[in-house]
């Protein structure tokens, strides 16, 4: 996912997601929100265009992602092997 934010699928991204954050508090039909054990940004917001995730929201998500294994919220989930 580092390595190319614009080559992931939507669907990879969001199974990421929902394992992290647990499912969306939204789902539209386009974008999925996904809510953090904290208030502000990072956002987890994300949208599916034509079968890949926006790269912003890739970044967004790994953002969120570092956030969540600095503060030791993985429950001794792996993340640096899914972030590759």
């Amino acid at each position: 996912m580092r390595r190319s934010p614009a080559q992931v699928r939507y669907a990879d991204l969001y199974k990421v997601c929902v394992e992290y954050f647990d499912e969306p508090r939204q789902s539209a039909s386009s974008h999925a929100v996904f809510k953090t054990p904290w208030p502000g940004d990072p956002r987890v917001n994300i949208q599916n265009a034509k079968g890949k995730a926006k790269p912003y929201q890739v970044r967004q998500v790994l953002l969120a992602l570092e956030r969540l294994q600095e503060k030791g919220r993985t429950d001794g989930k792996d993340t640096t092997e899914k972030l590759q």
